[in-house]
Formats: structure tokens, C-alpha cells, sequence
């Protein structure tokens, strides 16, 4: 029986927050557009306009707002709840396409596609079709190896010849080291700007240069996930695909402020508005937490600078959004501290497990579990029908004057039906 020989697939959707926004308002569209990140700060995401008159990624929205004026550039406030449900989306019908799937972020998803001849005849019908059901670009690299998917995916968007698709296997001996030789040690997965540096110091520079080094001295040298990105560049697969179903060993909800924090009862109302959020994750994984963590923080840059963090452990694990913001202010009150001008909060739910296999108290009420799911699962229902903050508990505040800023956030066009397009005929 003839072995199968392994093949990872890594699909990329070009400038997703960009491309988001491109779907529901065409205006966009070869127009130079960025998205800011919370409070309206930095550039998260660009259009390839935007890349062309300079606008790097991460910088302030001050440094180039006279682009605006000089360019055209429009920027966009992030729409995370928009970008959320395009990614559901987008990854359901990727994973139609293969028979595993890995989604690795909001906008990448691995495709395990050993075994399926010619995928990359395969990857231009998904490209087209992801085009043609959700206007979305997309890009994909085909390798032996993750690594070297990852790779071939960055090359597949910034070559236009490609149109998007690039299988490594094919393209032969003399154009892979050709791609390895041009790409910097630093861009290769796994291996960021500070190891790149101390690889520079020994003489590596290149894709090619790590490809080549001894992968044993290496490995001693700095650790064992150097020697697998080695051997992974070489097309030994070393790292295996994870499962999408695995439950998160934390759940996390944080935000910065739109204004200057410096009131408990402000930071009671973000600690609970963002656990609220966390339990709403939690229940979506059917999961539940016996952990709650507080952190705060001033600015780096302020006068005071301060932070302080605080965890409080739960009796049993639980869903219960109630259970988990008393929690969550008991610890927010154990860490503030006045005199300080609060810029982010946050809160993160630990020592997760799955909701069937946790530990119930013989102490509890009879029914208690019953009757607290049954609640979370109502106010779940009439949130998800009728919007969030429907149903809200009185500590989350009505008036809530310390959010982000979103000054230019676009319409929640998928996922709010009072914000829905609307079509109208003269």
C-alpha cells in the first residue's frame, strides 16, 4: 500500500479587517484604507493603497492622519464583532475543503490535504468560491510542512503571477532555494526579530542560511522549536496539526479606555461589562472556570505609572455570569488603589474545563445548577435575538462614558438586525 505523503495547506485572508469592511460598503475598494486599533489608536490593517503611500502597519493614527487630507486615506474604528462573524464564516467553508482543519487566527486556517492529488487546482476553486460567497481575498500556500506553508502563502501574496496560489513541492529544487535565499531569517514562522538577531551574529541571514545549519548544534544552541523550524524547512513535518475543538485554558476580555479612569465604581462597571464578555465565550465552548483575574493599568508613559493584578478562586467551576463578576469585583477591590489614572482593565478566567466533566458541590442548593443554566441560557437567547446589553446586571452601568473610542466604526452589518443594509429602489 502506497504511503501518503503529508501536505498542509495555509489559507490567508488578504487585509481581512480591510476586506471586511470592502464587503459591505464597495466604495472602499481601490481606495486606501486602514483600520485603527482600540481608541482609535494605530493601524491594525491596510489596504495594499495604503502600503503604497506608506503607511506602516502599527503606526499612530496622529503620524498619518495628514494622509487623510494630502492622500484620500480613510480610516476605519475596528469592528471586531463584524470581523468576528466573517471569520466563522470564512473557516466553515474552508474546512469543507479538507478533511482537518486548524484555524490559527481570525484570518488563517491550516488544511491538512495529504492524500488529495493536485490540491492546488483544488485551492483556485476555493479562492474563487471564498471571492464569490463572501467577497473575501484570500491567498494559499501548499507544503510539505506548516512552516513551509506559512512561507509559501507569504509568497503567494506578494507575487502577483501566482494569483494567490503556491505549492512548494512543484516548483522545483533551484526556485526553492532561490525563495529561501531571498526571504529574511526573521520572517520565517516561529523566529521573530529578536532570534533573528542573535542567528544574524552567527552568520544566518536567510530562509536558506537556517535551512542549511546544523539542526542538532542548533537545537543546543538555542532550543528544541529552533531545530523543528529547521527540519521543517527542510520538509520534515514536525508539527502537528491541533484540534479546533480543544477547549481554551483561558478566556480573556480587556479593553482601554476612551477617557481618563480614575474612580472604582468606573473600573466596577468595565470589570463587569468585559467578564460578562468572558462568560459569553465560556458558555460558548461549553466550558466552565474556577478562576477569575483582575489586572489594571495606567499608561507606561504617565507620571504614576502603576499596574496591579488579583485572582480569586472560585468554590466550584461555573458558567454563571453572576458567580463570575461578584468574583471579579472582590478581586478588582483587593487591587485599586486611588491616586492613579486608570487606562486598561481586564479579566481572565482560568483553570478552565469542560462543562460535563466539572466538580459540583455537595453543598449547593438542590437544582442550583439547573436553575443557573437555565438563566444564562435565557439571557443568552434574548442578547443574541435582540442585541447585546439587552440584558445586562445593574453593576455593568447604563451611561458607560469610559468606553473605547470608535469614532469612525462601520455598521454591525452581519450580526445586529437594526444595522442590516438596506436596499432601496428609485
Amino acid at each position: 500500500m502506497e504511503k501518503i505523503i503529508e501536505k498542509y495547506a495555509l489559507v490567508d485572508c488578504n487585509n481581512f479587517y480591510v476586506s471586511c469592511e470592502r464587503v459591505f460598503n464597495p466604495k472602499l475598494v481601490g481606495k486606501p484604507v486602514v483600520v485603527l486599533s482600540n481608541n482609535d489608536g494605530c493601524v491594525v490593517s491596510r489596504s495594499n493603497e495604503a502600503k503604497e503611500i506608506g503607511v506602516a502597519m502599527g503606526a499612530p493614527l496622529f503620524k498619518v492622519s495628514h494622509l487623510i487630507k494630502e492622500k484620500g486615506l480613510i480610516a476605519q474604528s475596528s469592528n471586531y464583532a463584524l470581523y468576528g462573524d466573517m471569520s466563522a464564516r470564512v473557516m466553515k467553508l474552508l474546512g469543507e475543503y479538507a478533511p482537518r482543519q486548524e484555524v490559527y487566527s481570525i484570518d488563517e486556517s491550516f488544511l491538512l490535504v495529504g492524500g488529495m492529488p493536485e490540491f492546488a487546482t483544488t485551492a483556485k476553486v476555493l479562492k474563487e468560491t471564498v471571492q464569490k460567497c463572501l467577497g473575501l481575498p484570500i491567498c494559499v500556500g501548499i507544503a510539505p510542512t506548516k512552516t513551509l506553508a506559512k512561507l509559501s502563502n507569504g509568497v503567494s501574496k506578494s507575487t502577483s503571477i501566482l494569483n494567490g496560489v503556491l505549492d512548494y513541492s512543484v516548483i522545483g529544487e533551484l526556485k526553492q532555494n532561490r525563495l529561501l535565499k531571498a526571504l529574511p531569517a526573521k520572517n520565517v514562522w516561529g523566529v521573530g526579530g529578536k532570534l533573528a538577531e542573535k542567528f544574524s551574529n552567527i552568520g544566518i541571514e536567510t530562509a536558506y542560511d537556517l535551512r542549511e545549519s546544523n539542526a542538532e548544534q542548533m537545537g543546543k544552541l538555542f532550543s528544541v522549536v529552533v531545530k523543528r523550524t529547521i527540519l521543517e524547512l527542510r520538509g520534515t513535518a514536525c508539527i502537528d496539526m491541533e484540534s479546533s475543538d480543544e477547549a481554551r485554558k483561558s478566556i480573556g476580555s480587556s479593553r482601554s479606555f476612551g477617557r481618563a479612569v480614575t474612580s472604582l465604581e468606573d473600573l466596577e462597571e468595565a470589570v463587569t461589562s468585559y467578564a460578562l464578555k468572558a462568560c459569553e465565550k465560556l458558555r460558548r465552548d461549553n466550558s466552565v472556570a474556577a478562576e477569575v483575574q483582575v489586572m489594571v493599568r495606567t499608561s507606561a508613559y504617565s507620571d504614576d505609572s502603576f499596574s496591579n493584578a488579583g485572582s480569586v478562586a472560585l468554590q466550584c467551576p461555573t458558567d454563571d455570569s453572576m458567580i463570575i463578576v461578584k468574583h471579579a469585583l472582590l478581586a478588582l477591590r483587593q487591587i485599586y488603589q486611588t491616586g492613579h489614572t486608570y487606562q486598561k482593565a481586564g479579566v481572565m478566567l482560568g483553570k478552565i474545563c469542560s462543562r460535563e466533566g466539572r466538580q459540583i458541590s455537595i453543598f449547593d442548593p438542590v437544582n442550583a445548577s439547573e436553575k443557573s443554566t437555565k438563566m444564562m441560557q435565557a439571557m443568552d437567547a434574548t442578547n443574541g435575538k435582540w442585541g447585546r446589553g439587552t440584558i445586562f446586571l445593574a453593576s455593568e452601568g447604563i451611561g458607560q462614558d469610559w468606553k473605547m473610542k470608535s469614532e469612525h466604526k462601520s455598521p454591525a452589518y452581519t450580526s445586529n438586525w437594526s444595522e442590516i443594509p438596506r436596499v432601496k429602489s428609485l
